[in-house]
């Protein structure tokens, strides 16, 4: 038997059998843990290291400083914010000598296969710990190439966000990287005798005798213009916004002063409503009112024809002759001193809506042009451009940092607000079952925003991909390759639209329905797999993508009307039954190898629970006449007759289910009580007294053994790969508390085993009314 509290602690100890408390807490648990938190936006210089497509920084250094000398050495270094102890799986491609330095401690150094071999990547793990960890490249050139790719192995999932050093730059993303020098010059730097420049990353820059790029200030030339001409020259015509913040702290309800001079035509909005209007050069001064606090200033500046004077203008705003100071609208970090937001220039005269120019979750379209192939079509194009400070090359760009997830899959201490992915779909969809069954409205609204947070940002997201190599937010959409990117969350989403219709959800649904009826890869008979070329899943089929797919398509149907997505729901189980059915247990095989043409035959109890799960959103949503619901009802009785004779005595299934020696799991558990419940209130189970009482058991095992009184879920098992043994899932995929695979499941099972009790009381009174009469 596997323990992971005492009785005392139990939510069974709490509450009883007192459901709706036990829903209650579990909600209330996790959106106090997880608060709706902003994504992070920070400085970053677009002339410094980007990403490629797999997430890996591209340090090419010969590319940069195509005049290096043989021997020379270049440094590249960042910083790593910790919330906790975490392993992290780094990846290092060579083109050169490299090494690299984690901590201070050299922990690996490239051999000769490394740097000729091109494809050669080399994956080192390391700790990382509470508070900052320095990272630390020395590259050495060579005719053959210089520098390396550096980044985290499955980068979309297990993001590596780093930070520029040295107190200068507090704040800003990126690397830094150095001018080439000699190993002499190099080490000449040092004052300790070690085998490297002295590198307190921690301190000034200045302090440093390498010179670091990207570049923090404008070169002298540049400083002597103004900010409109440092960052657009001269530009006849178009225009620029800026966005700024003044802070009112006066009381006494006295209107502010706002005076200045501009180059060109200038209009002025305070907090929306406009304030100043010049329709050609000069000076202005107005009295507007402004409430106390904070208020946001935007301005138009048009590029006047006068060459004589440089494009720019100049605001103050008083109060009572107290000058009122600006600040940025947005907290951007590395941004010391600023005080304007600026976005540009653009090219057509459009009365703006004021409203839509002051936001940081979408891309501006600067002009709309065509051109003719010259065969009589035209092709459309656009330029778009986000937000950008007054500093060389420098961009506002949003992260998500609120969470960072280990080789284990698990989540620490900060919030799960606003990242997309699979886990997360089930928990939003776990919110808004429970919120609904509830009566929480707050609750509902919670899991909604979530949502809004990630489909609100898509369209910034993707054009973020286009200018830096790889997304700093909605990453596994955005780099969408397989079903666990979109599958889950995108299920939740379309279960959110009929809560608040956000009209970014229906082109981001289009995206994913297109990528898995048309573009996802399939086996000859059309079954969904992965083909994932030179990965560990290579030519392989989860029964997890039944839930990473069939539930969306379902909602898809519903919502487009698209026949063919449901039909195609229904057919996936057909195909994946007759790879992965294990007809003498009647369960579910985990994998299916297409490499050895053979199923593993472990059958994982997650894998199985995505099965039943996604079996019965497919059943709820099937026309009567449907030509496959038969063979599917027939496959749903041979399931739960399998996975009933396998529950064990305290109601909770095993991780491995045919095996008693391996541990007691909760979100497969959760997941047979959910199906076993909708089987009884849908009408589907040929013997429905069995599963009336062996969901009662395992959520009764759930509340006794998985959940504490204070809603924390333990005994869920971290995010899998899969093998041929059954020890891998004992000994290696161990439990995680409050892991996301478990928490919105917990939920659903919770809704579901209340929902049936409820239908089997109004079922009872109908029956015995009946019988009366």
């Amino acid at each position: 038997m596997t323990t992971y509290f005492d009785e005392p602690q139990s939510m069974n100890y709490r509450f009883g059998e007192d459901q709706d408390q036990v829903l209650k807490v579990l909600a209330e648990r996790y959106i106090g843990a997880n608060a709706q938190a902003d994504f992070v936006y920070r400085v970053f210089q677009k002339s410094g290291i980007l990403q490629n497509e797999k997430g890996l920084y591209d340090l090419n250094l010969s590319e940069r400083f195509p005049d290096t000398q043989k021997g020379q050495l270049a440094y590249a270094a960042a910083l790593v914010w910790g919330d906790e102890d975490r392993n992290l799986d780094v990846l290092i491609r060579c083109y050169g000598p490299v090494r690299f330095y984690f901590n201070e401690q050299l922990v690996y150094r490239s051999t000769v296969m490394d740097e000729i071999n091109p494809d050669a990547t080399v994956k080192l793990g390391i700790d990382i710990k509470p508070g900052w960890n320095m990272l630390l490249l020395e590259m050495k050139y060579t005719p053959a190439g210089f520098g390396c790719q550096f980044g985290s192995d499955e980068g979309k999932v297990r993001i590596l966000n780093v930070l520029a050093p040295f107190q200068e730059r507090q704040g800003q993303a990126g690397w830094v990287y150095s001018k080439p020098v000699s190993r002499d010059e190099a080490l000449s730097f040092s004052t300790s005798g070690g085998s490297h420049p002295d590198w307190n990353l921690l301190g000034m820059e200045q302090d440093h005798q390498l010179e670091w790029l990207p570049e923090p200030e404008w070169p002298v030339e540049m400083k002597n213009k103004s900010t409109l001409q440092r960052l657009y020259g001269h530009l006849p015509g178009q225009r620029v916004y800026a966005w700024s913040r003044m802070n009112n702290s006066d009381s006494t309800g006295s209107s502010i002063r706002l005076s200045g001079h501009s180059s060109g035509p200038l209009t002025i909005w305070l907090n929306g409503t406009p304030a100043v209007q010049l329709k050609e050069a000069g000076s202005f001064e107005s009295e507007v009112h402004a409430s106390f606090g904070r208020s946001d200033l935007l301005v138009c500046s048009e590029c006047s024809s006068d060459t004589a004077e440089p494009w720019q203008f100049t605001l103050n705003a008083a109060v009572n002759g107290k000058q009122l100071e600006l600040e940025l609208p947005r907290h951007v970090h590395g941004a010391s001193g600023e005080k304007w937001m600026y976005v540009g220039p653009f090219e057509y005269d459009v009365e703006p809506d004021v409203k839509e120019m002051m936001r940081t979750d979408r891309v501006y379209t600067l002009s709309v042009s065509q051109d003719s192939n010259g065969e009589g079509s035209q092709h459309v194009h656009t330029k778009r451009t986000y937000w950008q400070l007054d500093q060389p090359d420098a961009w506002i760009r949003p992260y998500y940092e609120n969470a960072m997830l280990s080789n284990k899959w698990t989540v620490g201490s900060v919030t799960n607000y606003g990242r997309w992915d699979y886990p997360l779909g089930v928990t939003v969809y776990g919110l808004l079952q429970t919120g609904r069954y509830l009566h929480r409205p707050d609750i509902i609204h919670y899991a909604t925003e979530h949502v809004q947070a990630c489909t609100r940002m898509y369209d910034y997201s993707l054009w973020d991909r286009e200018q830096y190599g790889f997304p700093a937010v909605n990453q596994q959409l955005v780099m969408l390759k397989m079903l666990d990117n979109c599958g889950s969350f995108g299920s939740a989403m379309l279960e959110a639209y009929s809560e608040c219709h956000e009209p970014t959800f229906l082109p981001i649904a289009e995206r994913i329905a297109d990528f898995m009826l048309s573009r996802l890869e399939r086996q000859e008979d059309g079954a969904f797999y992965r083909e994932c070329i030179g990965e560990f899943a290579e030519n392989t089929m989860w029964a997890d993508d039944l839930y990473m797919s069939t539930p969306f398509l379902v909602r898809y149907a519903r919502l487009s009307g698209n026949t063919f997505a449901l039909d195609e729901a229904a057919r996936q189980f057909i195909l994946y039954r007759k790879y992965l059915f294990m007809p003498e247990f009647k369960i579910m095989s985990h994998v299916y190898d297409f490499k050895y043409d053979q199923a593993t035959r472990i059958p994982w109890g997650r894998g199985n629970g995505w099965t039943l799960f996604s079996l019965t959103e497919v059943l709820e949503a099937l026309p009567e006449e449907h030509p496959d619901r038969p063979a599917l009802i027939d496959f749903f009785n041979e399931l739960c007759e399998g996975y009933a004779a396998l529950q064990g005595k305290d109601g909770l299934w095993h991780q491995v289910l045919n095996d008693s020696e391996t541990y007691q799991e909760a979100s497969c558990t959760a997941m047979f009580a959910y199906g076993f419940a909708r089987g009884v209130r849908f009408g589907w189970l040929e013997q429905p007294n069995r599963y009336i009482k062996a969901s009662e058991r395992a959520w009764n095992g759930l509340t006794c053994k998985a959940i504490d009184r204070q809603g924390n879920v333990h005994g869920v098992c971290s995010g899998s790969r899969y093998a041929f043994t059954a020890e891998y899932y004992d000994k290696d995929l161990l439990t995680v508390t409050n892991d996301n695979h478990g928490i919105g499941i917990m939920m659903l099972a919770g809704t579901e085993v209340a929902k049936m009790k409820e239908y089997l009381t109004r079922h009872t009174k109908t029956s015995t009314a009946v019988t009366h009469s």
